[in-house]
């Protein structure tokens, strides 16, 4: 089935339509959703929900636009007041202990050799860590303006947010980013 027929059918009220949506958009999903909360099974929590809430909601869809856009803004909605809940009650000494999932494990890269797979275990390693120290809205939005190349024109419309807003949480995330992975492009000093 095609998406528009799936979408098709669930205007029509019939959740079978649902499956097709899973197996097209839930991978890109719970990157998206993972990269915001921090916590593979809770990003799946989170993309269940989302699909659960596109379900309930798709008569407010467009079915001249194309779904994966609409789809992403609810899944961003919900991880990143996940992540501000979450981020309320884990103490920030607590925070990157006893993660059972890491940024390798969900977006693995293979690679000739162990010199280079360890290089880029630490690279992402330190990218994941920093990410964990920028805010949930700054998070967001880097992940949606890296992770899902999406403009910052985009951005502001996807979240409600003034354009001035967007480039200064992008401004500061970027500086924050700057600063902590410094150590890794002047490994001299």
């Amino acid at each position: 089935m095609k998406e528009c027929e799936a979408i098709g059918r669930l205007k029509q009220g019939d959740i079978g339509g649902l499956e097709t949506l899973v197996k097209i958009h839930k991978l890109k999903a719970v990157h998206t959703a993972y990269l915001i909360v921090r916590d593979y099974y809770l990003a799946e929590d989170v993309v269940e929900d989302a699909f659960l809430r596109a379900y309930e909601r798709i008569n407010q869809f467009d079915a001249e636009r194309p779904f994966g856009p609409w789809f992403l803004r609810i899944v961003i909605n919900i991880a990143k007041r996940t992540a501000v809940q979450r981020e309320r009650h884990i103490s920030l000494n607590n925070a990157n202990t006893d993660e059972e999932i890491t940024l390798d494990n969900i977006l693995a890269d293979i690679t000739p050799n162990p010199e280079e797979l360890a290089e880029q275990a630490d690279l992402c390693n330190a990218v994941w860590v920093a990410l964990g120290k920028l805010t949930p809205a700054q998070r967001t939005t880097i992940v949606q303006r890296y992770y899902l190349d999406l403009s910052e024109k985009e951005i502001a419309a996807n979240s409600d947010s003034p354009l001035g807003t967007v480039k200064w949480r992008l401004h500061i995330a970027r500086e924050h980013l700057r600063e902590w992975l410094r150590p890794l492009w002047h490994t001299d000093k």
